[in-house]
């Protein structure tokens, strides 16, 4: 029998998620997986903070909420408390009138639907830029939005670093009014950020060539324990009176990963282009998913509007992030200890290790130890733990010391 669908060819996997697919059809009971970016605690378990459960308890109970559509862009105090959470108080206060938020499907949703609105709106169909490497899915996301893309230089693979001045020349290489999308914090595969000095140069040059800015924030929190400190360069692009648009992400720092919980932020040149920015907006969302869920909005508006609450989540937030450093720096010592020097481990930051391991190294950790990681090295250091560090710094050992 024919179908209509017979020409449809079959999809590949996609290279992070299939690796949780395969790690799950292992039977060896020594498996590690170090390939997604999800938290696990020190015994290996998926966590649901604490102030996730008191929050939800206090959905369940207050009467306060129910299960009737929300609007298209999210309730408004939902809003406000991203905003604040992203921008700070103080500059959320004083800029409030130029800065459009809606709620979104997490970072992903968010990343989406300000792509959709760019590509509508930006003249003359701008390239996107996006780092040498990248998360993949950034491309996916790039070719479902309609707009051309390409890479700037980022990682310095010799020297296991920042590759600035690769990055630099590659902005002001870019084309007038091009899309230039950044990394908030704890960059995603490498770990690596620039440093504040750095952030100011890069906004020079954005500024010199009249980009316009897409930063993709997913770690808020989560990459230093400090909420502040890790939205600093979002803030010097507020103050600095930048006309750009921010993804913003509850998956990690709440460990909402599937209430698909998100913020979508446009801050706008001047205050009178705000409400039709939002208008455009809400008929993109209202044509893709119609309203947003409410549920995980509902937990992140408990949570940030309740001091006692907010205080409590801080500090589990500081502890997870406390036990991936915890963890980068106890493979980094295991590891010298036999010799293999990682000090660029140190030097980065948030749940991912960018080892500088061979595509065929990683391979070998997978099919010979039962490793599972992405092939361009990656390991998300939340998948380590004290008692599987060992056996994960043998197996490298075998791998990059053995001819492959």
């Amino acid at each position: 029998m024919s179908s209509s669908f017979d020409s449809v060819p079959l999809g590949p996997t996609d290279a992070i998620l299939g690796i949780t697919l395969a790690f799950r059809a292992d039977p060896n009971p020594d498996k590690i997986n170090v390939g997604v970016g999800a938290y696990r605690t020190e015994d290996g378990k998926a966590l649901v903070l604490q102030t996730v459960k008191e929050a939800e308890n206090i959905v369940d109970t207050s009467g306060k909420f129910n299960k009737e559509y929300v609007p298209i862009d999210g309730n408004p105090d939902y809003q406000e408390a991203c905003a604040k959470l992203i921008f700070g108080d103080q500059l959320y206060n004083s800029h409030k009138d130029r800065i459009v938020t809606v709620q979104s499907l997490s970072g992903t949703g968010a990343l989406r639907v300000g792509l959709d609105f760019l590509k509508k709106f930006i003249p003359n169909n701008p390239t996107a830029y996006v780092s040498d490497p990248t998360w993949p899915n950034h491309f996916n996301l790039f070719r479902a939005a309609g707009l051309p893309f390409k890479t700037y230089r980022y990682w310095d693979a010799r020297n296991n670093s920042l590759d600035f001045v690769g990055m630099k020349e590659d902005i002001i290489a870019a084309p007038k009014g091009s899309i230039i999308l950044l990394h908030a914090c704890a960059h995603n595969p490498t770990g690596t950020d620039p440093t504040p000095e750095q952030w100011e140069q890069i906004a020079d040059l954005i500024k010199a060539g009249e980009h316009q800015l897409f930063i993709d924030c997913a770690y808020q929190g989560f990459a230093s324990g400090d909420l502040d400190r890790d939205a600093r360069p979002i803030r010097m692009f507020l103050e600095k009176g930048f006309e750009f648009v921010v993804a913003q992400s509850f998956a990690k720092n709440m460990g909402l990963y599937g209430e698909r919980t998100g913020a979508l932020h446009v801050v706008c040149g001047k205050k009178e282009v705000a409400e039709p920015v939002r208008s455009q907006l809400k008929l993109i969302i209202r044509a893709t998913y119609s309203s947003p869920p409410i549920h995980g909005a509902f937990i992140v508006t408990t949570i940030l509007g309740n001091p006692e609450l907010r205080k409590k989540w801080e500090a589990e937030l500081k502890d997870m992030a406390g036990r991936i450093q915890e963890m980068r720096q106890r493979l980094h010592d295991t590891l010298a200890e036999k010799g293999i020097k990682w000090p660029h481990i140190l030097n980065q930051i948030g749940m991912f290790g960018y080892t500088g391991m061979s595509k065929e190294q990683c391979e070998a950790l997978t099919k010979k130890h039962h490793i599972y990681l992405t092939q361009d090295g990656r390991i998300s250091l939340a998948g380590l733990t004290s008692q599987n560090i060992p056996r994960f710094a043998n197996s490298v050992e075998d791998v990059t010391r053995s001819k492959l």
